[in-house]
């Protein structure tokens, strides 16, 4: 789904079906991946990484990729740019760099919002220095363990409290939050909202449920709160997300 095209970048918004198994395939230029919903299993020729929250991922211009896609899909924004437009240098110099961390996921989420918008070439050139900058200089390997484990435990349960959630990690609940928001960059009741509509999202796009019985699916007050909740994380109504469903990534068995 093309958002933008410039002289010297193309800005996309790319949606893969639950369970769905992109094969391997490069870009002529470098590429951006930008994390909006869902998780997968993204593998390269430096090995194989679970992609999943606010993240990025940068792939040099021919590098190879595959991914196997998660229970409620995936939504990404892809940005392809030639170097020499951008006017950038300081590119990792590796094949592919996967760009975590609280910094980068905070920044991953405007530079999101950034490419809905209506603009011009140099604003867009300029948002997208930013955010390199930003996520070069503030990439980490990995993330701590706890953090995983706080992740897969909400998405078992989103009815799970703070407290909760550090009793299980073994820390203090004020410590959780604090440092939760800063290795992922969302907090936690950021991400329990993200999960419900990530799961409200594949009920529009893969069935004929009624919007009443996914809002209720998904674990919303009502449709109403649903709807809210769609603006603050996708900035877009579920009716329109529920017209996206032509515009799945389809590739040849």
């Amino acid at each position: 789904m093309l958002l933008h095209k410039f002289t010297g970048a193309v800005v996309s918004r790319t949606i893969d079906r639950s369970h769905s198994r992109v094969p391997e395939h490069a870009h002529d230029w470098p590429m951006l991946s930008l994390f909006v919903l869902g998780a997968y299993s993204n593998r390269t020729e430096v090995g194989e990484r679970y992609v999943c929250g606010p993240s990025a991922v940068l792939y040099c211009a021919g590098t190879g990729h595959a991914n196997s896609v998660s229970t409620d899909g995936f939504e990404q924004i892809e940005i392809e740019f030639d170097p020499a437009w951008l006017r950038f240098s300081g590119l990792p110099d590796m094949p592919v760099a996967h760009m975590t961390g609280g910094c980068i996921g905070a920044a991953t989420r405007a530079m999101v919002r950034t490419c809905g918008e209506t603009m011009d070439e140099e604003r867009f050139a300029t948002a997208l220095r930013w955010f390199l900058t930003i996520a070069v200089k503030h990439s980490r390997g990995s993330r701590p363990v706890w953090v995983d484990q706080v992740t897969r435990r909400l998405r078992q349960n989103l009815a799970l409290r703070v407290n909760d959630l550090a009793r299980e990690v073994d820390r203090h609940p004020s410590w959780l939050g604090t440092a939760y928001r800063r290795a992922v960059g969302e907090g936690i009741l950021e991400t329990a909202v993200r999960l419900r509509v990530e799961h409200a999202v594949r009920l529009l796009r893969e069935t004929d449920l009624t919007y009443c019985e996914i809002a209720n699916d998904a674990g919303f007050c009502d449709q109403s709160h649903m709807n809210r909740s769609f603006r603050r994380v996708l900035d877009r109504l579920p009716s329109t997300v529920r017209d996206e469903k032509s515009g799945f990534r389809d590739f040849p068995s």
